[in-house]
């Protein structure tokens, strides 16, 4: 190993955009349910369809409804 290297010409990662960051993210069961029939129809672990799926909503610049609803009881 030498005791001193020249980083003089390199150059930056080129895919260094594309790796990816681990995060902690709480989903509700019949969300990861969903893509998890997905996973098996497809082959594709379902954490890599979720990605693909929040890339795309992110590349297109698609906004959220956040048109919230009363929930009905049922009840007069």
């Amino acid at each position: 190993m030498r005791a001193e290297y020249d980083f003089s010409k390199a150059r930056k990662n080129p895919y260094a955009k594309r790796l990816k960051k681990r995060v902690t993210i709480r989903l509700d069961a019949p969300t990861v349910d969903y893509f998890k029939q997905h996973a098996e129809e497809t082959g594709i672990p379902y954490q890599t369809l979720i990605n693909l799926y929040l890339r795309d909503c992110a590349a297109s610049k698609r906004e959220l409804n956040l048109e919230w609803r009363r929930a009905t009881t049922g009840a007069s």
